[in-house]
């Protein structure tokens, strides 16, 4: 695992609450926690954990009635 996916999975073990799908809030809370000396390196690890929130939050998301309905009429004709 490299050092991004690693130091991400830490952060987010660790803090999961605090994390957001907000990228630079993620950046700000990122440099809190982590300390990265490294721009480069602290950009890295929030978008890694932001892109991942959001991956998480789409498979949680339930299917609306509305585009229940919409698939079913899809498969019909």
């Amino acid at each position: 695992m490299d050092r991004v996916r690693r130091i991400s999975s830490d952060l987010l073990q660790q803090y999961p609450e605090r994390f957001t799908t907000d990228f630079n809030e993620n950046k700000k809370i990122v440099q809190e926690l982590a300390k990265v000396k490294s721009k480069v390196l602290r950009n890295k690890i929030a978008g890694y954990i932001t892109s991942y929130l959001h991956r998480s939050s789409e498979k949680e998301m339930p299917i609306s009635e509305d585009e229940e309905d919409l698939q079913l009429a899809e498969r019909r004709d």
